[in-house]
């Protein structure tokens, strides 16, 4: 039989071919070599596949997304809320009555206690004082209390003047303060009648709180208050009443009213402007020397007697006043003093004004004297005022003694 050449000797046989002997195939693997074939397969990282014609292995560069629907959507926004904010601006209260989001327009309770002050001017109707309210933070609205008021039937009566409320006042607590007078801020002067003008002034600073100094500087201008040129001063002139001023006040407009006052009394009794020195000239004596009201016709009519008859009116109250003297008593070198325009024992007549101011009752006495034959009077009782009246000189010396037995009785007495 003919042997025919192996694959092996083929191989070898071929001209050309390598002399390298053709490697032997591997043996199987075990199974335990299997897995750890698989094992070590799992371990590396898989290698990318390139899909461009570069054959790189770096992955192409991402392509730029498009962002315009992005700004599109704010354009959207900024102009949505644009409108929204100038239809809230232009339309707020018709939004909010729609929506039933209508803001509170009246606080509750009387007040967080913040104190303010509050002027109601002269001439101030409803409106006004609601307008007033709720600017200074008494109340929330202007309608909260104008509302209040329009149904109410009487309308209130607000008297001017300054009222010390609190901020935050429901506008029926408002109201209720405005109507109590306790609230209303006011300076309370008393002038008693017959008070000299140097007290008058130091009572008015201290019940007002204005420097006495402005009101002496106010006082000397007597041609602003109208006073007659033959006045030396504003004595008698500062009507003797309790007075009100309001804060604020000027020394000037506090004399004012008071002047005013004193114009207002002349003018009842029919007292014509040219006569109103002489007149106060003589109330104010009358209100000095009458121990009583009932006493000031009866002096009144002293002192009217003696001027028809052209007899000094020889008061010790004038010359005191002129001197400087805080008494009626006098001493002789006083009484002589001619000087002393206010001396009454030396110059005829009435002095050259006024000694204090006159009350009511004085002026009336000064108008009205009463029917009598008497030329003398002196005090004989400092404590009751009792007063003895006269037609003779020897009677008038009688009632001088008892005087003067009074005042070595009572060495304390101040008059």
């Amino acid at each position: 039989m003919t042997n025919e050449p192996s694959w092996d000797d083929i191989f070898t046989s071929q001209p050309g071919a390598s002399s390298t002997p053709r490697p032997q195939a591997a043996s199987p693997l075990t199974r335990r070599e299997l897995r750890e074939a698989e094992a070590r397969d799992a371990a590396k990282p898989e290698k990318k596949r390139s899909l461009y014609a570069s054959g790189g292995d770096s992955p192409p560069p991402k392509k730029k997304r498009r962002l315009g629907w992005l700004w599109a959507l704010l354009v959207i926004l900024v102009v949505g809320a644009g409108g929204a904010f100038a239809a809230w601006t232009l339309f707020e209260p018709q939004i909010r009555e729609v929506l039933g989001w209508q803001l509170p327009t009246d606080y509750d309770g009387a007040g967080n206690g913040t104190e303010v002050q509050v002027v109601i001017k002269s001439g101030d109707y409803g409106l006004d004082i609601a307008k007033t309210l709720s600017a200074a933070g008494v109340t929330m609205t202007t309608d909260a209390f104008y509302q209040l008021l329009l149904p109410m039937e009487p309308q209130p009566n607000f008297l001017p003047g300054t009222y010390t409320l609190q901020q935050q006042m429901s506008a029926q607590s408002a109201l209720d303060a405005l109507l109590d007078p306790a609230n209303r801020v006011v300076s309370h002067v008393v002038v008693p009648e017959g008070t000299k003008l140097t007290t008058t002034l130091q009572l008015l600073a201290e019940g007002t709180g204005i420097d006495i100094a402005e009101y002496e500087t106010a006082a000397a201008d007597l041609a602003s208050f109208g006073i007659p040129a033959e006045a030396p001063s504003l004595e008698g002139y500062l009507f003797p009443a309790t007075y009100t001023f309001d804060p604020g006040i000027s020394a000037h407009d506090v004399l004012a009213q008071m002047v005013a006052r004193c114009f207002q009394s002349l003018d009842a009794e029919g007292v014509a402007v040219a006569d109103r020195h002489r007149v106060l000239t003589m109330a104010a004596l009358i209100q000095k020397e009458g121990g009583s009201t009932d006493d000031f016709y009866k002096v009144s009519r002293v002192f009217t007697n003696r001027i028809n008859i052209g007899m000094l009116l020889q008061s010790d109250a004038t010359v005191s006043y002129g001197s400087g003297g805080t008494s009626i008593s006098t001493t002789a070198a006083e009484r002589a003093d001619a000087s002393n325009p206010y001396n009454t024992y030396v110059h005829p007549g009435l002095p050259v004004g006024p000694i204090g101011a006159p009350g009511d009752a004085a002026i009336d006495a000064a108008l009205h004297p009463i029917d009598g034959p008497w030329l003398y009077f002196v005090l004989v009782n400092g404590e009751t005022g009792e007063t003895t009246f006269s037609e003779t000189l020897a009677q008038h010396n009688a009632a001088v003694k008892v005087w003067q037995a009074w005042l070595r009785d009572h060495p304390d007495f101040d008059n």
